[in-house]
């Protein structure tokens, strides 16, 4: 798989005419935020360390991760529910949330990772290909957007596997609504230089269109959907990016142009 790190996006006027891509920092910032505060970071003695610790993630994302079965129900597990979560370790109590708002969950599981690799990950593509959609939209457009495509993703995803063993597990990450930006920025820049580390070739630098950085990382999704499970959520990033994609299409199609200029390609 290629790591994207760096677009190269000429604007009318240059880089030092575009304003600070602010949402797209601040997104960022508060992911690394809540990661440092969480459980699997391991900065808060509160939590424990070893097993206890280990128990308190799960603890910590089910709270705050959306899970299936709360979001097409509306309400949290019931005990018998909760029961059905596979522990973590041997001596886990059953996880209960009683004053879980599952429809707030969608939001909040946007901005919890499982780990420092699932943040850099995500927030690693959403650098690279942030500024340059959050550029073109605006940053009020951008940031609702995101949020938006980012619930439709989770959603999408809970309605898959209402009926299957991962109804009652938690989904955490940003994945759905990145995504999206990738999806947006497709449509937006398919010419765009992008900056390439690959890794069959000992991580050398190399320059590809977006068009085909993002379509094979598409294509890579879409052949891995049937591999969902406890890992990743592959049909998260498939709904996600196809949602920014036809967003971004209908939205230039219907108003003739973005906020930002069109890029120089």
């Amino acid at each position: 798989m290629a790591i994207p790190v760096l677009d190269h996006l000429d604007t009318p006027g240059g880089r030092a005419a575009e304003r600070p891509p602010v949402v797209t920092f601040a997104l960022i910032g508060l992911s690394v935020l809540v990661l440092l505060t969480a459980p699997s970071f391991g900065l808060n003695p509160r939590y424990g360390t070893g097993a206890a610790r280990v128990c308190a993630e799960q603890r910590y994302e089910q709270r705050w991760g959306a899970v299936p079965a709360e979001l097409l129900s509306g309400h949290p597990l019931t005990a018998d529910r909760s029961a059905a979560v596979p522990p973590p370790a041997a001596d886990c109590p059953p996880v209960q949330t009683p004053r879980k708002i599952p429809a707030l969950s969608v939001l909040t599981s946007l901005f919890v990772h499982a780990s420092w690799l699932h943040l850099l990950g995500n927030m690693l593509f959403l650098f690279v290909f942030g500024p340059g959609v959050e550029q073109r939209f605006g940053r009020v457009r951008f940031l609702l957007g995101y949020l938006t495509v980012g619930c439709l993703a989770t959603y999408g995803w809970a309605l898959a596997e209402a009926h299957g063993p991962e109804s009652v597990r938690a989904l955490v990450g940003a994945s759905g609504a990145i995504a999206g930006v990738l999806g947006a920025y497709l449509r937006l820049y398919p010419r765009a230089r992008v900056t390439t580390l690959v890794p069959v070739l000992l991580f050398l630098p190399l320059r590809f269109p977006a068009w085909l950085v993002l379509g094979l990382w598409f294509l890579l999704q879409w052949l891995s959907v049937r591999q969902d499970g406890p890992g990743v959520a592959y049909a998260v990033h498939v709904i996600g990016f196809v949602a920014g994609y036809l967003a971004t299409w209908a939205t230039v199609t219907l108003t003739g142009r973005t906020h930002g200029q069109e890029p120089q390609e």
